[in-house]
């Protein structure tokens, strides 16, 4: 698939994750573990959390990368 991305450095993204099994509540069963998983991220390749939703099977999150900076797939993948 050819997909058009918009990178821009130091820019805000807006992006969604669904599990594959939609009827699962995986997500908020363990938030402790999703949670621990953002942190990992976080430390790692840095980003500021403007704002996330969390529900059962999937989740709604806002991300802005620190300047110079373009590579949300590393974040989110």
């Amino acid at each position: 698939t050819n997909y058009r991305r918009s990178r821009i450095e130091g820019g805000t993204y807006f992006f969604t994750v669904a599990l594959a099994d939609r009827s699962s509540t995986l997500l908020t069963d363990r938030i402790d573990v999703l949670g621990a998983a953002f942190r990992y991220a976080q430390a790692r390749h840095p980003f500021a959390s403007e704002a996330v939703v969390v529900l059962p099977d999937h989740l709604h999150a806002l991300w802005i990368l620190p300047p110079g900076d373009d590579d949300y797939s590393t974040r989110c993948g």
